[in-house]
């Protein structure tokens, strides 16, 4: 085997071997010629001193003398050393008795010459005379040229690098035949018989090459025999092992053979199963599909007539009657808003199904959302010994990025659940920040209660829809399961997360983990000027503590007065600004006491006070419990004559009467509906029965607004509000979708004809007023 010369270890060995001598040498020429320049340039300047030491004698007594001849035949003297260029000898005058020079040697190595010992040295010596050592005579002055030194130098040391130089490229070819020797040489011959070996028997022992039995290479040959024997043996299992694998597989084709058929076999059933499966997923579709438009259709047909009914039912509550019959028709007015609450979580039940929920992205105030729904389950509870407490943390931020009807919802059917479920005791309402960041903020919605508890077999059932922890509860407390299953629906499609922790008989507690985006805009909220106040707390309520961690964050000073109504009260103290009470009876106790502290009272819608029995009691502000921040920060400022500017708008401004708006609507229940309660509103109201009588009356008359159903014969309200929009004299005539089709789908397609906002049928008169009101007092809103 041929091995190329720089490939061989001989080679690499001596080279690295060489490389390192050669830099070691370098290295220690170098320090000679250092120690040699140092020694030479220390000679330059002793040789040039004893000149100067030799002549200083008789200079001295010439400058004494002044005899210029003497002085010339000196300094000649000293002009014929070799290094010295000038000599000269001046007096104490600075007059020169004798000066001689020469020109300075010339060679093509001075330049390095120059940079190593410098070009030329100038030696200068005072002269004095024995008998008067401190008169100064003179100065004998002597010029060197360093080249005739530094020449010298240089020959040396070129010598000193070339010995090392040609000392390297021996030792160098000493080394590579050594090496070639010792090495390379066995190293090759044992390659090449191992390349020569092609018998078995050959094989079995490779020779060692002489004289290297006890080194590394006779190691080498040692372990290649071993290798070598090892593998005949291998050779020889693997050729028994090859004998048996070729009956294996002569076995095995017969068996892949049969299982061929069987596999032909089951590949055609599995066509007719995948066959049969398509056909079933095809009819799965249809039935997806036909549930869908029968809901829809259900959804239409059962809100036309429910729009009738709550619609006539509001506005015979409107009407005078007695106590007896307005208690039966608001049992009846409730029942239907039931109803509609049922049909609502049906469809968005089907919704999560047919995966057609779509989610709003819309900035709003989730903590002012959270009071809202509070305070509205709070009036409709009809429950006298449940504390209703709403606890929103001071550090979430002003406004976030989400569905606020979705959450309304999810919030909504939690607090129903647990205020249905409580007899006595405290529901709490909970919204904490979890996380905060530049961008997303995790916050937690918890509603906790003191109920009935749910068993902990039952925890994961409950969010199945038509499904109850009990049976009993059905019976007892009514409902058709369909509000928690709602909620984590909701849930997961917000990305949160639905959790419940529950004790038997001692009440549940259940946590929704939301993330949502923080948005730049701010709500107006002022803060009220901080004070010092007094809490009654009765015992056992959780309000006062509430209100004792928001008073707080708004920089008041606090001091929560736990009492019992059946026991003496505490000591009360006198240096507060005002008191903060939690019920009519403990305004009555302490009507005598203080009577200069104004008195807030917060307590439950149902137990609010009379304007003159609050003034007997010296109660100077009410607020429904739980209070809202905003309400109870100008509560409280107004407790001391402070009214707040640039308030928010009421949502309830009366409209501008006798405006004239066109209802186009098919039904006839639901024409007397939606004209009475325009009517009541103060509009005149012109009606239409389809799309081909509204154009004909647009026509005619002006009108501020169309108030425009959908599903219509003779001419629809989609077919109309494109019409409408096509004429350049209605492009920006506000149309309102009154519908009973109350899909997203539904709300799309009207927006696509060229309607301006939308209504779903059954509508309450306060949602019909904001509608109105935000489209005619701005017509182009968005």
């Amino acid at each position: 085997m041929d091995i190329r010369l720089t490939n061989r270890l001989s080679f690499k060995q001596t080279r690295m071997g060489v490389l390192g001598a050669f830099i070691l040498g370098t290295l220690l020429g170098l320090i000679q010629v250092t120690v040699d320049y140092h020694s030479e340039d220390a000679a330059i300047d002793e040789a040039v001193q004893a000149q100067i030491n030799v002549s200083l004698g008789p200079a001295s007594r010439i400058a004494y003398n002044i005899d210029a001849e003497l002085a010339l035949e000196l300094v000649n003297g000293l002009l014929q050393a070799p290094p010295v260029i000038r000599a000269e000898i001046i007096d104490n005058n600075g007059i020169a008795l004798a000066s001689v020079s020469r020109p300075m040697a010339t060679s093509r190595y001075r330049v390095v010459s120059d940079a190593l010992f410098k070009r030329r040295r100038d030696y200068s010596h005072p002269l004095y005379v024995e008998h008067a050592p401190n008169e100064l005579l003179g100065h004998l002055v002597i010029e060197v040229d360093t080249f005739h030194q530094g020449a010298s130098f240089l020959r040396r040391a070129g010598l000193t690098m070339l010995s090392g130089f040609i000392l390297s490229l021996v030792l160098s070819l000493i080394l590579m035949v050594l090496f070639y020797g010792m090495l390379t040489k066995p190293l090759v011959r044992l390659i090449n018989d191992l390349l020569n070996m092609k018998t078995e028997g050959e094989r079995s022992r490779l020779p060692c090459p002489d004289g290297h039995e006890r080194d590394e290479i006779g190691a080498l040959v040692e372990v290649i025999n071993r290798q070598l024997q090892s593998i005949d043996v291998n050779m020889r299992q693997k050729l028994r092992a090859e004998e048996r694998l070729r009956k294996y597989l002569e076995e095995l084709e017969s068996i892949v053979e049969s299982r061929t058929n069987e596999l032909q076999e089951t590949n055609a059933q599995l066509r007719r199963s995948n066959q049969d499966l398509e056909y079933s997923r095809e009819e799965a579709l249809d039935m997806a599909r036909a549930r869908s438009a029968f809901l829809a259709n259900m959804s239409h047909e059962i809100r036309t007539p429910i729009n009738g009914l709550l619609g006539m039912i509001g506005l015979t509550l409107d009407s005078p009657l007695n106590n007896e019959q307005k208690q039966q028709l608001s049992i009846a007015y409730d029942s239907g808003k039931v109803l509609v609450a049922l049909l609502n979580d049906i469809l968005d039940l089907s919704k999560f199904e047919a995966g057609k929920l779509q989610l709003e992205r819309i900035p709003f105030d989730l903590g002012a959302l959270l009071e809202e729904t509070a305070s509205l389950l709070s009036q409709n509870a009809g429950k006298q010994d449940i504390e209703l407490t709403c606890r929103i943390d001071p550090r979430l931020p002003g406004m976030l990025l989400g569905d606020p009807t979705r959450i309304r919802q999810i919030v909504s059917n939690l607090l129903s659940n647990a205020l249905k479920f409580t007899e006595q005791g405290h529901v709490a309402l909970t919204l904490s920040l979890e996380r905060g960041g530049s961008a997303d903020q995790q916050v937690r919605i918890s509603v906790s209660d003191s109920g009935i508890g749910i068993a902990e077999e039952a925890l994961e059932s409950i969010f199945s829809p038509f499904t109850q922890a009990d049976a009993h509860i059905s019976r007892r407390f009514g409902g058709t399961g369909l509000g928690l299953a709602l909620c984590r629906s909701l849930t997961d499609a917000m990305g949160g997360v639905l959790t419940v922790t529950s004790t038997l008989g001692q009440g549940s507690s259940f946590s929704v983990l939301i993330p949502l985006a923080s948005h730049d805009q701010q709500p107006v909220f002022a803060k009220p000027t901080a004070r010092s106040v007094l809490i009654w707390n009765q015992s056992g309520h959780l309000q006062g503590q509430v209100l004792n961690e928001l008073l707080r964050s708004w920089g008041m000073d606090c001091q929560v007065m736990d009492y019992q109504l059946v026991s003496p009260l505490p000591q009360v103290p006198a240096d507060k600004d005002f008191w903060l009470l939690d019920s009519p009876a403990l305004a009555q106790r302490l009507q005598a006491l203080e009577p200069e502290t104004p008195r807030l009272l917060v307590c439950s819608y149902s137990r609010l006070l009379s304007a003159d029995k609050a003034q007997k009691l010296r109660i100077l502000q009410q607020v429904a419990a739980p209070p809202a921040r905003r309400r109870l920060a100008e509560a409280i400022d107004e407790l001391f004559g402070i009214v707040r500017e640039n308030q928010p708008a009421n949502d309830n401004i009366a409209l501008p009467a006798g405006q004239r708006l066109l209802l186009v609507e098919d039904n006839a229940v639901n024409q007397m509906v939606a004209k009475g309660m325009l009517s009541r509103l103060g509009y005149e109201v012109d009606l239409a029965e389809h799309g081909e009588i509204a154009l004909n009356l647009l026509e005619e008359n002006d009108y501020a607004l169309v108030l425009m159903d959908c599903n219509m014969p003779v001419l629809d309200g989609y077919e109309t509000s494109r019409r409408l929009r096509a004429d350049p004299r209605w492009q920006n005539l506000p149309i309102i979708a009154l519908t009973a089709n109350a899909l997203h789908e539904d709300r799309q397609r009207c927006q696509e004809a060229g309607m301006s906002d939308y209504l779903a049928k059954p509508f309450k008169r306060e949602d019909l007023q904001a509608i109105l009101q935000r489209w005619l007092s701005n017509p182009s809103a968005d």
